[in-house]
Parts: C-alpha cells; sequence; structure tokens
C-alpha cells in the first residue's frame, strides 16, 4: 500500500499474559496519520513507566478520545475463559474484538503489533514488532491504555478478594500471592491453568 493511502495508525498491544490471577487485556488504539505526538514527549518503554505516569498519559488519551482525535478499545477475556480456551486464544479473541470496536477499516490503516501479536489477514498493511511500544508510539499508547485499565480492574477486584491483594501484584505470581494461594487456596478469579502446582 502507499504511504498516502494509509488515513490512520492502529497500535496493538496485550497486557497480563502471565498472571495467576484476573484476565487478560488486548488494546487496539487507533490515531490518525499525521497525529501529532510531541505534547507526550519521549516514552522509551510504556510498561517501565511510574504507575502515577502512565496514569496522566491516558487521563490526557481519554480527553482526546472524547474530542474525537483518537479511538481506543480495552478488551478482556477472563480467567475463566483462559482455562478454557488457553491465553493464545484468548489474546487472539480480545485483539480481534478490539479492532472491530474501533472501526479500523483494513484499507486505510497500517497496524502495528507488539511482540509476537497478529492481526487478522485482512488487515494487509501489519507489521509485529518486539519491543514495539518502546519504538511506535501507537504501540506505546495501546500498552498504557491496557495496563492502566486492567490495573484498576484488579483493584476493583481486589476489593471482593481481599485475601489476595491483587491491588499490590495485579494478579502476578510474586511471593505475597503465592503465599496467599497456598493459605487460602484459589478464588474464582484464579487460572487453574496457570496455578497447577497450587491444585492437590
Amino acid at each position: 500500500m502507499k504511504k498516502d493511502k494509509i488515513k490512520f495508525v492502529v497500535g496493538i498491544d496485550e497486557v497480563g499474559r502471565g498472571p495467576l490471577a484476573g484476565p487478560v487485556a488486548v488494546c487496539a488504539f487507533i490515531m490518525p496519520a499525521n497525529f501529532n505526538v510531541k505534547e507526550f514527549g519521549i516514552i522509551k518503554d510504556s510498561k517501565k513507566l511510574k504507575p502515577q505516569k502512565r496514569e496522566e498519559i491516558f487521563a490526557r488519551l481519554k480527553e482526546l478520545k472524547k474530542e474525537g482525535k483518537v479511538n481506543y478499545s480495552v478488551c478482556y477475556e477472563s480467567a475463566k475463559r483462559i482455562d478454557k480456551i488457553g491465553i493464545s486464544k484468548a489474546i487472539k479473541n480480545c485483539l480481534i474484538k478490539a479492532l472491530k470496536n474501533i472501526k479500523a477499516k483494513p484499507s486505510e490503516c497500517l497496524v502495528l503489533l507488539d511482540g509476537g501479536l497478529k492481526a487478522p489477514e485482512e488487515y494487509i498493511n501489519q507489521k509485529t514488532i518486539i519491543k514495539g511500544d518502546e519504538k511506535e508510539r501507537a504501540i506505546a499508547f495501546a500498552s498504557i491504555a491496557a495496563k492502566v485499565s486492567r490495573d484498576t480492574l484488579m483493584c476493583k477486584l481486589a476489593k471482593k478478594y481481599k485475601k489476595y491483594s491483587f491491588e499490590i501484584h495485579k494478579g502476578y505470581g510474586t511471593q505475597k500471592h503465592c503465599e496467599a494461594i497456598k493459605k487460602h487456596g484459589l478464588s474464582l478469579e484464579h487460572r487453574r491453568c496457570f496455578c497447577k502446582r497450587f491444585i492437590n
């Protein structure tokens, strides 16, 4: 495709592939090809930004979405679904749903994906980039939106499942989390296929 036919750039990233609990999240972020990103400064690695900085950027992205200047969608698959269909299929389902939600037309978009992600074949102009959230702003924005959204959800779940301290580790397999599982067993938010060593 000729560059002059690309009207939009879509960034896609996932968060929550590895945790023992909680959903996996995928964000599709779409912006005009000529979108001015200078106000955001340099983002070397969106996943290593301090939580406050991620939240500030996400707040600005939400403002831009309300103004109709960008759009994004964060989609989830639950722990129960991950146990049923596997993490790879769960991520693929989220990715397809998120792309559908932002109404990205394959003929008008350049789709940039982080890591090993791939978009459906109809998105003929797509590129998978290792450490893409460090190299492409659209992927960085998708990463930030997915991370902040999932973290917020895990903090809400922490109020329901107080024994596990989800607000601290967001479901990842920290020592504190593993100790809580050993003491209290698995909750409905735990991925049993990821927690086999805790199941008798």
